[in-house]
């Protein structure tokens, strides 16, 4: 009979981790929630929300129920029996892995483990994360032994925010143990929460299968983003082109051109499997080739942008320009790893006046990389500017009526609908 877990914690109470942690306390787990940052322990405890697609009401149902609490305090989580690790996991300045976050998180549990304990590590990462840093540190740091004195897991998280075709509870969930028995453990513990489980032999398997995931979007990404410069070039519609491929029932599948890429993952996790291929002698060319064409498209908006000015007698330098959507995709208010940001700091090195609107961002928060634009406000839709950037295809702007505006516009994710007369691809 599989173990039932009553009591676990969730470390890290981000974008994964909050959805995560609500889920399990749906289905009669108890969660205490942990995170460094007051300030969405204090959220989660007064049953607020901190995340906009998530409604305060199914905070506050759980808080209420005594299912979900929040807390700083590490000694905390002797009182667990399961421990699920969501942390970031960025690159460095030089695009390598940074596991600070994992490691930092490691050395704080560490001394609170509690024999027989199941460690869950859900943040992506390369193959051997958890096998061998993760491990070694919390062993170093507990006294104890991975698979005998404590179970150790890796399952990938799966999180899409903004998605209503698929939640956390109905996405498989992929599970790898240390041992046999740590897999089995971790089983136990998802089923209890989720609707379907696929175990693989190792937490090495199942770190591949989130890179690989991930490197699959990557670089089919990069090839319509390369398909849209040269059919442009010739005079055809990527977007007629992939609609009508699109309708094949077989053998193919559709996805979409843009300005960029952005989010916690697709820009990212490609260059994991990068670094640790060097480690064996192996060179992962396609998935650098991919991340090549995908980092140039910023520029090929720009370009157009500047095509579209000098059609107006107009340079960059001196516009004034209205980006719209700071956030990396549509209908959320993540805005980690944007295109936007890029587009905006490009924009203005060349001279031009870079406003923003996204009614998810309203206020610019801390980033890694573009903190001077911390606190910068977004601003009201105007006919007012040299220029109109759509970045981010929200719902709001499919449906804004720009058809009376006399600026130009350029598009580049192909989703405005009520045109201007000066309407542009990019």
């Amino acid at each position: 009979m599989s173990k039932q877990f009553s009591k676990i914690s969730i470390v890290g109470l981000g974008y994964v981790g909050l959805p995560l942690s609500l889920q399990f306390a749906r289905s009669g787990v108890s969660v205490l929630g942990f995170d460094l940052d007051q300030k969405k322990v204090d959220s989660i405890n007064a049953g607020k929300t901190y995340l906009k697609h998530f409604p305060f009401e199914s905070i506050a149902e759980q808080v209420n129920a005594n299912r979900l609490e929040a807390t700083t305090d590490p000694s905390r989580l002797s009182e667990v029996e399961a421990i699920l690790i969501c942390v970031p996991t960025p690159l460095d300045d030089h695009r390598e892995p940074d596991l600070s976050f994992v490691l930092d998180t490691a050395r704080t549990i560490a001394p609170h483990l509690t024999k027989g304990v199941l460690v869950t590590l859900e943040s992506t990462t390369y193959p051997g994360t958890t096998e061998d840093e993760l491990r070694i540190v919390l062993e170093e740091g507990s006294g104890m032994k991975a698979g005998m004195d404590f179970h150790l897991a890796y399952s990938p998280e799966r999180e899409d925010p903004g998605r209503d075709d698929a939640s956390v509870k109905t996405i498989p969930k992929v599970v790898g143990g240390y041992t046999a028995k740590c897999a089995e453990l971790a089983e136990s513990l998802y089923v209890q929460a989720l609707d379907k489980i696929h175990r693989v032999s190792s937490c090495r398997a199942a770190e591949a299968t989130k890179l690989l995931e991930n490197i699959f979007r990557s670089v089919n990404i990069a090839l319509v983003n390369e398909l849209k410069v040269v059919y442009e070039a010739m005079g055809i519609d990527v977007h007629e082109v992939i609609d009508a491929a699109a309708t094949k029932p077989f053998g193919f599948m559709a996805f979409r051109p843009g300005p960029g890429l952005g989010g916690h993952c697709i820009p990212i996790d490609p260059f994991y499997l990068t670094w640790k291929a060097r480690e064996f002698g192996k060179h992962t060319r396609f998935i650098e080739l991919a991340g090549e064409i995908n980092t140039a498209m910023p520029d090929y908006v720009i370009s157009k942008v500047a095509d579209t000015l000098n059609e107006e007698g107009k340079a960059i330098k001196g516009s004034r320009i209205l980006l719209l959507g700071l956030a990396y995709k549509a209908n959320v208010d993540d805005c980690r790893e944007s295109p936007s940001f890029v587009l905006m700091e490009k924009l203005e090195a060349k001279g031009a006046t870079v406003e923003y609107n996204d009614s998810f961002v309203p206020t610019v928060p801390p980033t890694r990389e573009h903190a001077h634009f911390t606190g910068k406000k977004s601003v009201e839709i105007e006919d007012a500017y040299d220029l109109i950037l759509v970045s981010t295809d929200h719902t709001e702007y499919k449906t804004f009526d720009f058809s009376s505006y006399s600026c130009p516009l350029v598009d580049s994710r192909n989703c405005i609908t009520k045109k201007p007369l000066k309407y542009y691809h990019a």
